[in-house]
């Protein structure tokens, strides 16, 4: 799918994309390689659009919406049991017992997370916040997703100013990681 324009329209995109792999997951065969590399390409996918909404998104909403401060702590809760979900994924294969049950643990959080966001949270931005700042924003989380890791880190800093800090190097370790490994192509 194309990227571009604002903020939720950036977003959005990639909540598509993330149904979309979710929807390959389903079709590939039970225990297959398929399954593990999909995993890997959602565990990539959504690692970056949440490091990318921690940077920028998170802190505009404390800064322009009323109850921001709540809802930010919120979506941030989502993030870590998403990431939590995520790393366990990464430490199992495909065969494992418990991997297409995480799968699905991981779906069901997303789910939620994605549905609240596009439901509440998108249209409070957008009669709340100005089109150009929405604008800004989607450039600015298109950036960030660009040298955000692609590996979970669970322990790593969720807000500003640390995460601004820490994620490009991270970002740039886990990229030479997946090359060398051919993870996510």
């Amino acid at each position: 799918m194309g990227h571009g324009g604002d903020v939720v329209a950036e977003l959005t995109t990639d909540h598509r994309e993330v149904d979309e792999l979710f929807e390959q997951f389903d079709d590939a065969p039970p225990g297959g390689e398929d399954r593990k590399r999909l995993v890997d390409a959602l565990t990539i996918e959504l690692v970056r659009h949440s490091v990318a909404e921690e940077q920028y998104l998170y802190p505009a909403v404390r800064e322009h919406l009323e109850g921001g401060d709540a809802l930010a702590d919120k979506e941030l809760e989502d993030h870590a049991r998403v990431e939590r979900l995520l790393n366990d994924l990464q430490q199992r294969e495909a065969t494992d017992e418990d991997f297409d049950r995480l799968v699905r643990e991981l779906r069901t959080e997303v789910t939620a997370h994605v549905e609240d966001e596009e439901n509440d949270l998108f249209t409070r931005l957008r009669k709340g916040v100005h089109p150009y700042v929405l604008e800004e924003l989607g450039d600015k989380i298109r950036q960030a997703k660009k040298s955000a890791p692609t590996r979970p880190h669970p322990a790593a800093p969720s807000t500003p100013p640390a995460n601004k800090l820490l994620a490009p190097g991270m970002g740039l370790v886990d990229r030479v990681r997946d090359y060398v490994s051919g993870r996510g192509k």
